[in-house]
């Protein structure tokens, strides 16, 4: 087997172990949601459970059988996919003080600019992603979204 070859599996087994370990983190978390049985048989487990089985699962294929990868990205790219990790961790844990749709704001005009957008364009995506996103969750589906100091 050649060098790049082996490199590749490595690079591949390295993918993996990360979605694996991420598959039993997302899991572990998602089975500690409390909610009334009555509601549901299920219950609002169910999806991350099953999310969280099919992750590993796909991970532990990855692992036996890891194909070509890519390079790893230049430090423009990796510049790109560490900002989007910060950003969306920074929103998910403001949510609660600032609001869904203002961390939505947030984080969909973070997400265009990193595709390129000029702010102009970012803005405006990510104030119709934000609304899209709250009416889809909140009124259409019911869903109880975090309101912020704004009640919106």
């Amino acid at each position: 087997m050649s060098d790049l070859a082996q490199r590749q599996r490595r690079i591949g087994r390295i993918a993996a172990a990360v979605l694996m370990a991420f598959a039993v983190f997302y899991g572990t978390f998602g089975l500690m949601i409390e909610y009334s049985f009555s509601s549901d048989p299920i219950g609002p487990r169910g999806f991350p459970a099953g999310l969280a089985v099919a992750l590993f699962a796909l991970g532990a294929w990855y692992w036996l059988v890891p194909g070509s990868t890519e390079e790893w990205p230049e430090q423009e790219g990796r510049i790109a996919a560490l900002t989007f990790l910060v950003v969306s961790a920074a929103c998910v844990l403001a949510m609660d003080w600032i609001g869904f749709v203002p961390a939505m704001l947030v984080l969909m005009t973070v997400i265009a600019r990193l595709f390129g957008a000029n702010w102009t364009l970012a803005l405006v995506n990510g104030a119709g992603q934000a609304l899209l996103w709250w009416l889809m969750f909140g009124p259409l589906l019911g869903g109880t979204l975090p309101k912020g100091p704004l009640g919106f």
